[in-house]
């Protein structure tokens, strides 16, 4: 029989089919419900005739992060950096909220697919295009990455599903600051947490803003040795 079919199957099975199946499979469940076994069962197929598509479970998170990054967007050399690193991190954090799961999987990977090599190449190519020396735009990718992961793994970790339930939350929270020990968290309660309208996420683009601005090379004297690359030249 065909690795590409099974019995009763109306879709025939392919590496492509196999990926979707886990990327939906890992938003459902986690990855910890990722299994070859679990998989084969939501294809209804068997665990032997994955194998032929992927080797292991490695190989399957190896190509579902490529999926995660190719739904990112690919920062354009040549446009103006901030714009791209701006519209870069605003789209990662869109996806990352589709996909939580892959927050802390997204530089594991010693397999990267097309798409996730093809990102980080169009994210420096802009930095370098965009007037950073090459030590900067290290320093650069590194805080902005650290500043996406970190924001993602703390707005998923809140126990908040939107700004109308900050209250809820809160109102058990705040039985601890009664007796007056806590004043600084009750000013940031009252003053800004339970004010209409409040959203955490809105804190996202304050910080984003703030990297950006002390990222930028035209307000950086070039370090010992570094002078800023012509745009399109790197050094």
């Amino acid at each position: 029989m065909s690795a590409q079919t099974e019995p009763g199957e109306r879709t025939p099975l392919s590496r492509e089919r196999v990926l979707q199946c886990a990327l939906a499979l890992a938003d459902r469940d986690g990855i910890a419900g990722l299994t070859i076994r679990t998989l084969a069962r939501e294809l209804g197929s068997r665990p032997m005739s994955l194998y032929y598509y992927v080797a292991n479970k490695e190989r399957i998170l190896d190509g579902i992060v490529d999926l995660v990054f190719a739904e990112v967007h690919l920062p354009v050399i040549g446009n103006p950096w901030r714009e791209e690193m701006l519209a870069r991190a605003r789209s990662m954090r869109e996806v990352l909220r589709r996909h939580p799961w892959a927050v802390g999987l997204l530089e594991s990977r010693t397999s990267p697919g097309p798409a996730t090599l093809r990102h980080h190449d169009a994210t420096l190519g802009t930095l370098r295009t965009g007037g950073f020396t090459l030590r900067a735009t290290a320093h650069a990718y590194a805080l902005l990455d650290s500043y996406l992961y970190g924001f993602a793994l703390q707005e998923a970790a809140l126990p908040l599903s939107g700004a109308e339930s900050v209250p809820d939350v809160a109102a058990p929270i705040m039985e601890h600051f009664a007796g007056g020990q806590y004043p600084w968290m009750m000013e940031i309660a009252t003053g800004i947490v339970l004010q209409p309208g409040y959203d955490f996420g809105d804190e996202f683009d304050h910080g984003l803003g703030l990297i950006l601005d002390s990222i930028d090379p035209a307000e950086r004297r070039a370090g010992p040795g570094e002078g800023a690359p012509a745009a399109g030249r790197p050094r």
